[in-house]
C-alpha cells in the first residue's frame, strides 16, 4: 500500500489505460439508437466488451 501510494503521489496511476475515446459513446448511442444493430455488434464494431458497451450506454443515455 506504501508503494502505491508513493506511486500515486509521482502521478502514477495503475490499471490499463481507457480504450474509450470521447468519440466512441456517441458512436455506440447512434447505433443503438437507429435500431439496426443489437449490442454485441455494436461493441464489436468500436472494439470492446459487451458488458462496456451497456455501461456506455447507459452512462450516455443517464449521465450521473
Amino acid at each position: 500500500m506504501a508503494g502505491l501510494a508513493a506511486a500515486r503521489a509521482r502521478g502514477r496511476m495503475g490499471g490499463l489505460p481507457t480504450v474509450w475515446t470521447p468519440a466512441k459513446p456517441e458512436v455506440a448511442r447512434s447505433m443503438y439508437d437507429a435500431g439496426d444493430h443489437d449490442v454485441a455488434t455494436i461493441a464489436r464494431v468500436v472494439g470492446v466488451f459487451r458488458v462496456s458497451a451497456y455501461r456506455a450506454l447507459t452512462r450516455v443515455s443517464d449521465p450521473r
